[in-house]
């Protein structure tokens, strides 16, 4: 404080500071408290009627003569006792009661009271009541995500449902891995400032509004889609950290109300058109050539496929990826409506921070090289998730990125935490033979009502793709369904390469049902911009929503292309 009074120019002193300073300067009186007669008791300080001391000024004071009010011995200023302060109520600690209760009476009751079918092992059983109990926690939330997982986790092993090695199995998947090291790829985009760059230049664009924004965001992924075959990869390396930059730079943070000012709107309107972009192009998800594959495997042969793939794809996918950003927009609306002002912020913005500097040129050569053995990487022989290896290994030799980085990216590791988990479930469902009890199930059903094959392609189609929520991977579902339910198509009379295409089409368009749902799913979800319960909601309704699209506008389509 010393400091701070020997280098404050007089010139700034107001009158009372003034005031306090001569005062200080007179003598003290010695034994001021003999001053009032001894029958008379001092009046509180509170209690005098002398004007406020900012009101009078220094010859004022010096002019007046000693008065006893004025004088009063100087006594501490006593408030009136005031209640004191509520108790602050603690958070309760732990799981939600309600919450808690409800998931775990789902798997009990699963597990006790529906009676087990003759066609599944009491294993298969067991782990489906954890399961369900899991996916219901993981909706109702009585615990954090990747804390609920856990408990699912342990539960399947102290139950010996699951061996430990067999339950920890999914933590050395490939994709998990993908997604993880995507979170850091998108550390390096904002740490670098090029996710800013890139940002601002979507805004100097399209800026005017966050609709155009949107649209802007979603036809990018469609250009660049047929060469990098990955939805995780597009949503972890590139768009995640546009959106994440777009909306810090408005003010909206992640895990806060400010989320739905702009970065909620932007990651469900991304996360819901990756599904049409990835649909359109045989090359734009990894999955698309398994169908396929697969489909050959039953006896249905695509000619032409990557010609046959997106002629029958393009008008319902085009139409979808127009409409998806625009009933978002009303649907799941963000507070930030127009911004007329920021295409001439962010033109200044550029201007401000000049040209690319080392560790941007360094960030967009590693992405390039990254990006490049997603493509051919497969001629290559390097697999999607050793690209990624490599690229991350460069960003930590050039110092663009350090390790501290990778550890306080919690996000990423907490990813890892529960996607693996679901991940691990569902596959162990599948070998159990739970899932093809399911498809069974469903193929009696679908005799014993005699359906043509219109109606069955209907139900078929709408089984294979709600089935989804079960599954914590695309591809897993493709392997474990696919061609099952292909041959269910096949015996009902449905045109076969129909058959094939459309279900190969769901496999995209179901990934976004979830949060686990697909890498990419748990990209989006991960950065923290989108509630639980919203992830479900709106997955629920666009699921609806482009089933109309594209049995609507695909039915007429594929009439033309003679599909049917």
């Amino acid at each position: 404080m010393e400091s701070l009074v020997l280098y404050t120019s007089s010139s700034s002193f107001s009158p009372s500071s003034r005031l306090s300073l001569l005062r200080r300067s007179q003598p003290s009186l010695k034994s001021p408290v003999n001053i009032l007669p001894s029958s008379a008791s001092p009046r509180p300080l509170l209690n005098l009627r002398s004007p406020p001391s900012h009101l009078l000024s220094p010859l004022a004071l010096f002019n007046s003569k000693p008065s006893l009010k004025l004088q009063a011995p100087p006594r501490p200023i006593q408030a009136s006792p005031s209640p004191p302060p509520p108790p602050v109520a603690e958070s309760p600690k732990g799981a939600k009661i309600i919450p808690l209760i409800i998931s775990l009476s789902i798997g009990l009751i699963v597990r006790f009271l529906v009676p087990k079918p003759v066609e599944v092992s009491m294993q298969a059983w067991q782990l489906l009541s954890i399961f369900l109990s899991t996916i219901a926690g993981l909706v109702l939330n009585p615990l954090p995500v990747g804390a609920w997982a856990f408990l699912g986790l342990a539960t399947s092993i102290l139950t010996k449902t699951l061996s430990f090695s067999t339950a920890f199995g999914a933590f050395t998947n490939e994709v998990i891995w993908l997604i993880v090291i995507s979170f850091f790829f998108a550390r390096g985009f904002v740490k670098t400032g090029l996710g800013d760059r890139v940002a601002n230049y979507f805004v100097k664009w399209l800026g005017k509004s966050t609709l155009g924004l949107s649209y802007g965001l979603t036809f990018s992924e469609v250009l660049i889609a047929p060469a990098m075959p990955s939805t995780t990869a597009r949503a972890g390396g590139i768009y995640l950290p546009i959106i994440k930059s777009l909306s810090h730079s408005v003010g909206s943070k992640p895990g806060d109300p400010s989320a739905r000012k702009l970065g909620a709107y932007l990651v469900q309107s991304q996360f819901q058109s990756a599904g049409n972009s990835s649909a359109l192009f045989l090359t734009a998800a990894a999955q698309n050539m398994l169908c396929l594959k697969l489909a050959e495997e039953v006896g249905v042969i695509v000619s032409n496929p990557w010609v046959s793939w997106f002629r029958a794809a393009s008008v319902p996918a085009l139409v979808s990826l127009l409409l998806t950003p625009f009933i978002l927009y009303h649907l799941y609306p963000p507070e930030m409506k127009d911004t007329p002002d920021a295409p001439a912020i962010a033109a200044k913005k550029l201007e401000l921070m000049g040209p690319i500097k080392r560790d941007e040129w360094a960030m967009i050569g590693t992405m390039l090289l990254a990006v490049s053995l997603w493509v051919f990487g497969e001629a290559l022989g390097i697999a999607s998730v050793v690209a990624a290896m490599l690229g991350l290994s460069i960003l930590l030799l050039l110092g663009v990125l350090d390790w501290d980085d990778c550890l306080s990216e919690k996000s990423a590791w907490d990813t890892l935490a529960w996607f693996a988990v679901l991940v691990g479930m569902a596959g162990q469902l599948t070998n159990l033979g739970v899932v093809t009890w399911m498809s069974s199930c469903v193929a009696n059903l679908l005799h014993s009502f005699s359906l043509n094959w219109p109606a069955a392609f209907g139900v078929l189609q709408a089984s294979y793709f709600f089935i989804h929520y079960l599954f914590a991977s695309q591809t897993g579902h493709v392997g474990a369904l696919y061609s099952a339910f292909l041959a269910m198509h096949v015996a009902a009379g449905v045109p076969r390469v129909l058959s094939a295409l459309a279900l190969a089409y769901n496999t995209n368009l179901f990934g976004s049902l979830t949060h686990y749902s697909s890498g990419q799913a748990a990209v989006y979800y991960g950065a923290g911009y989108v509630d639980l319960p919203d992830v479900f909601r709106v997955g629920f309704i666009m699921a609806l929503i482009n089933a109309v699209i594209w049995t609507v506008v695909g039915s007429f389509w594929w009439k033309f292309l003679g599909l049917y």
